[in-house]
């Protein structure tokens, strides 16, 4: 049987935060979800929909404290909100690099310091940060998303270490390609150098961007009802992994980014075994 939690779920408006949010109301539990517009395509009697910019530290503060009040209690936030952007490291700007930082990095940063003075209290809580397998490595034209996601990998594993005797878990959720707006409407282009456009080409099929994509068309992938499944289940456990690897192939991917990065060490003097 399902203990009621009260979550906090950042970037609920559509794609795998409204399918946690769904998840979670289904499963009984108390949701405090956040979108820029304030608003969901769904209504429930344990649904409270807030207006949140991921990047303002103090409404991360005014959110958390509003969910005390809603529930008395705070048990699972999952920094989920976040976008891609599309663009060399040269042909970036000043406002696109800090804006990418802002929402996909320190938004979560902001969230689990607010968190944390609450969960320590209760002494216990879990933070779940949404990362992907571009936490892992890192590809060609995403260079800022994949430094964002790497950053939020970096501090959550400390985070994980300095929370743990306080009774709070931590996860990474690791993913691949989700069928959602995230790589269509979702994507963010910085404005193209020709100098990149044949390896455009070579990516993305095409040298022009932003590409062009249907009104609701999603990137193909997992179902995010799917990955969001695997999250409940994960933060139902009594125990876990740091990094919860979910999504059809995300493994593979990730596997072969491991490969690559230590067949690269062990190219290098320092590296190579000293047995035999």
């Amino acid at each position: 049987m399902t203990i009621p939690n009260t979550w906090l779920i950042t970037g609920a408006s559509s794609g795998l935060g409204l399918a946690l949010t769904e998840r979670a109301l289904a499963a009984g539990h108390r949701v405090v979800a956040t979108t820029r517009q304030g608003a969901l395509p769904a209504q429930h009697p344990l649904l409270t929909v807030v207006r949140l910019d991921p990047a303002d530290r103090q409404q991360c503060r005014r959110i958390v404290e509003e969910a005390q009040k809603v529930a008395g209690s705070l048990d699972v936030v999952v920094n989920n909100a976040g976008y891609g952007l599309v663009g060399a490291a040269e042909e970036l700007s000043e406002e696109e690099a800090r804006a990418i930082l802002d929402v996909d990095l320190l938004g979560p940063l902001w969230l689990t310091q607010a968190a944390l003075p609450l969960m320590r209290s209760q002494g216990s809580g879990h933070i779940v940060q949404i990362s992907s397998t571009g936490g892992v490595g890192a590809m060609p034209m995403l260079g800022l998303y994949n430094a964002a996601k790497w950053g939020l990998e970096g501090f959550t594993e400390a985070l994980a270490s300095e929370v743990q005797p306080m009774g709070i878990r931590v996860t990474l959720v690791e993913t691949g390609a989700m069928d959602t707006r995230w790589a269509t409407s979702g994507m963010q282009f910085s404005a193209p150098n020709a100098a990149y456009d044949e390896l455009r080409e070579q990516l993305f099929g095409t040298p022009t961007v932003p590409w062009p994509s249907e009104p609701g068309a999603t990137g193909g992938g997992t179902s995010p009802d799917d990955v969001a499944d695997g999250i409940l289940a994960h933060i139902a456990a009594d125990d876990g992994p740091l990094r919860l690897v979910l999504g059809d192939g995300t493994a593979d991917q990730i596997r072969m980014v491991l490969d690559r990065r230590q067949q690269d060490y062990a190219t290098q003097p320092g590296f190579q075994s000293s047995a035999g």
